[in-house]
């Protein structure tokens, strides 16, 4: 069963991996799991479920919300870091791949590589979420999408400035100008835009700009993160002095739309990409946005892990 690859299963890499109508239902799902957890309405449809956790990057909101969901829905989530799995030793990411998917009914990984968790979903017998790597965030942008939706509705024809570094934020928000059908206008400082591939399979959406304001104007939604993510910490001060004229202010806010929104995938580094008055202003809608990796990412967990009716 297990020599080679497993194709049938399916998984979450990248957005890319679901349909328009299929990303559109999770969040719809994500607002209505939110609804029933509020409600205390029963919603244990992962009963007996076990999710395996690969933590590679440290974490607070990946490993609480996805913990936390499982337990919600009724399962049970392991956390594994390579201090104390085998993985930490050299063992094959193919061979952990195969042993783990015999134990779990999903498994979630948080790493620096996407060629790892490429390669962990080619040989998992059941599904892999990508719960970031350095190209992508889908789980994030679920979630963000999710605190949209709710605060203004369907984003379809709407326009999103993106501001900073053209990293896997960035990678993951044209992805979703894709699946969800919005203009995306990129802010980067030269020399940081976005993977030329990535870009150019949305360039019917999307648009490279070097000025945060250009990027603001008229927009729906603004969206940053930190300068430097992790990994990066050695070109912080070099990063600072490039990407100062990036800082989401009350300026840059002003160019957009009046009922725009702020978000930020946190942690947020207030004075640098984004000042204190906008994340904490009456536009930021962080603290939705952070709530909500919990929601959408049951609403994910529920549609890979749950069997079939």
């Amino acid at each position: 069963m297990d020599a080679g690859h497993t194709p049938h299963c399916r998984h979450l890499r990248s957005l890319l991996d679901l349909s328009s109508e299929e990303a559109r239902a999770l969040i719809n799902r994500a607002i209505e799991l939110k609804r029933m957890q509020r409600a205390g309405e029963d919603h244990r449809t992962l009963a007996g479920k076990a999710l395996g956790m690969i933590f590679e990057k440290s974490s607070t909101r990946t490993r609480v919300s996805f913990e936390t969901g499982m337990f919600q829905l009724g399962g049970h989530a392991l956390f594994l870091s390579p201090r104390d799995t085998q993985l930490g030793r050299g063992e094959p990411i193919e061979d952990s791949a195969r042993v783990l998917s015999r134990m779990v009914d999903g498994i979630m990984i948080r790493t620096f590589d996407q060629e790892t968790v490429e390669r962990f979903a080619a040989y998992s017998s059941v599904p892999v979420i990508n719960a970031l790597t350095d190209r992508f965030h889908p789980c994030q942008l679920l979630a963000d999408l999710q605190t949209f939706t709710e605060h203004r509705g369907d984003i379809r024809g709407k326009r999103v400035a993106w501001i900073g570094d053209g990293n896997n934020m960035c990678h993951s928000f044209i992805n979703a100008a894709r699946l969800f059908d919005f203009e995306l206008r990129i802010a980067c400082p030269e020399g940081y835009a976005p993977d030329g591939a990535i870009y150019a399979a949305a360039s019917d959406r999307c648009t490279i700009v070097h000025d945060p304001a250009a990027a603001a104007e008229d927009a729906d939604l603004i969206a940053t993160d930190v300068w430097a993510s992790m990994g990066q910490e050695e070109e912080q001060a070099h990063r600072q002095a490039l990407f100062a004229p990036f800082q989401v202010d009350d300026a840059v806010m002003a160019r957009a739309a009046k009922d725009a929104l702020f978000m930020h995938c946190l942690p947020a580094h207030r004075g640098e990409e984004v000042s204190a008055s906008v994340i904490d202003g009456p536009q930021s809608v962080v603290w939705d946005e952070a709530e909500n990796r919990l929601h959408a990412q049951k609403a994910l967990l529920e549609f890979l892990l749950k069997p079939a009716a």
